[in-house]
């Protein structure tokens, strides 16, 4: 059984024999410093991150962790085997037990949380959360915790800010090329499952990724966002998927009845009606476009609809160069193609230097869209773009990130394609190219009491650029407009004014949001 004394770093373990004797109170914030590292479109980025995941890790691990695993064990044992272990890591005796044995003893913990309403988009710099010992004898409890909330929190708002940038794209060029914001709640679909750190990781970030998101194939996130912020799948609209094949099930197929029957098959007997999104690149993906589609389109295009009027077969390639694979060759642009005697070859630039690479199909210059609206038509938006038949669409899942699904917008706006044409499945490729730098994020103390006395702390390192520069004193913050704005050195009657509200105290959540009011904060 999991200790939750030991999920700290070693040097926690030593810091209460560090303190005065008379440290009271220590006080910490929660902050975003910098959006430097930030993988996101910087000119299309207002320097806010999405506030997510304190009610999980409140509920999760403040909660139940420590009451399983601690308070509600007997004192002995948990303490003995705690106790063996740090003796062992760092010498018999270097860590006094008693103040772990009289929080044990007190049966909760004597903590209180502040915090923004989660879903908030929070301006760098400004705390989104505070914390403190509630009762004096615990004051080296506050920061012993900062490991692991750190550890906790970190990636879900990385993750829900990233994610939120995603959706404000698809929004963006969806109004522009359709004029309607009708399904971009399924134009991001999360497929961060299988690359993320364990089933934790998993569920968190998914449930991350559906703040601004209803597609989902990470199903543990749903449980999640039920088990911890108050959804219910079956009273309100959480996430959903589709039916759909892999490359197992592609290379069975051919290996059984041929890969154009295995494609009727799937779209007229096994999923006849409905949405089936279906992997397209096992083999030669371009045939399946040129050859396979046209001799299904009559089977596609009279495929009836479901209960909630969808009938699509979606075709999902894999791999390749995703502007390249959906949108088509660029001429004359390096990696794109130049025609040579009524025939297409790969273009390169290398030192100044044009280069003919290998000759490429029709197809490929052309690119998947096109090739879908050449064979099933469809409308024209207001706007003047070509939006695909409803029967028909693609869905690209590999390798996609906001620079890649920006580069797509803008290819498929200069051919006259809408952008709603394309899903991305948005996955590891995106959500484990983060680290804790990405935003910058660190839990500091700021103010401690010492014998009745208050001190007001601070960092300010003369070798760091300013980033690790911390406020000051107690805090409060203020929305201000659409912003949230930091008050440092305040007074204790100023500290409890403000936007952070109390969420966790003594052991005990006190403020709940629900997923509902987190999607609406973030999209009203």
């Amino acid at each position: 059984m999991t200790n939750v004394l030991l999920n700290c770093d070693a040097y926690k373990l030593s810091h209460k024999g560090f303190m005065d004797a008379g440290t009271e109170v220590i006080y910490s914030n929660f902050t975003a410093r910098s959006d430097k590292y930030l993988p996101v479109l910087k000119d299309r980025f207002d320097s806010k991150a999405v506030f997510f995941g304190l009610q999980y890790f409140v509920v999760d691990y403040l909660m139940n962790e420590w009451n399983n695993t601690f308070f509600s064990q007997p004192k002995d044992k948990v303490i003995a085997k705690f106790k063996r272990l740090v003796d062992a890591y760092l010498g018999a005796g270097a860590v006094s037990m008693e103040h772990f044995e009289e929080l044990h003893d007190l049966g909760y913990l004597p903590i209180e949380i502040k915090a923004l309403p989660e879903g908030s988009r929070v301006n760098i710099k400004v705390p989104m959360l505070t914390i403190k010992n509630t009762d004096k004898r615990f004051a080296w409890l506050t920061n012993y915790l900062e490991t692991v909330m750190s550890c906790e929190l970190w990636k879900p708002i990385t993750t829900a800010t990233i994610i939120a940038e995603y959706r404000k794209l698809v929004n963006e060029y969806a109004l522009k090329t359709t004029g309607s914001l009708d399904g971009t709640m399924f134009q991001i679909h999360g497929f961060e499952f299988r690359g993320m750190s364990g089933r934790k990781d998993a569920a968190i970030n998914g449930a991350a990724f559906l703040l601004s998101s209803c597609g989902t194939d990470t199903i543990p996130a749903i449980e999640l966002l039920e088990d911890f912020y108050n959804a219910d799948c079956t009273k309100e609209f959480i996430a959903a998927s589709v039916p759909a094949s892999e490359h197992s099930i592609a290379c069975l197929g051919t290996a059984v009845k041929g890969e154009l029957e295995s494609y009727r098959k799937w779209i007229t007997v096994d999923y006849p009606t409905g949405i089936v999104s279906l992997v397209s690149d096992t083999y030669d993906y371009w045939k399946v476009l040129t050859e396979y589609l046209p001799a299904l389109k009559a089977d596609i295009l009279a495929r009836p609809v479901n209960a909630i009027g969808l009938s699509k077969v979606v075709i999902r390639p894999d791999s390749g160069s995703p502007a390249d694979i959906i949108c088509g060759r660029q001429k004359h642009k390096h990696g794109g193609y130049i025609e040579v005697n009524g025939k297409y070859y790969e273009y390169f630039i290398t030192n100044g230097c044009d280069r003919i690479g290998k000759e490429l199909s029709e197809a490929e210059v052309k690119g998947s869209i096109q090739l879908l609206w050449e064979t099933f038509g469809g409308t024209v938006s207001e706007q003047g773009y070509k939006v695909l038949d409803s029967h028909i669409g693609l869905i690209y899942g590999d390798s996609i990130t906001l620079e890649v699904a920006l580069d797509v917008f803008k290819r498929l706006e200069a051919k006259g394609f809408a952008s709603t044409n394309v899903v991305f499945g948005v996955g590891s490729y995106t959500m484990q190219y983060l680290t804790r730098d990405s935003l910058g994020m660190a839990v500091k103390a700021v103010y401690a009491e010492v014998d009745g006395v208050g001190y007001e702390l601070f960092k300010d390192p003369i070798t760091d650029s300013g980033m690790k520069k911390s406020a000051k004193g107690l805090l409060r913050v203020e929305q201000e407009g659409d912003n949230f704005v930091l008050y440092d050195q305040q007074t204790k009657e100023q500290e409890q004014q403000g936007a952070l509200q109390t969420v966790f105290k003594d052991g005990k959540i006190t403020l709940e949001t629900s997923l509902t009011e987190i999607r609406n904060r973030l999209w009203g």
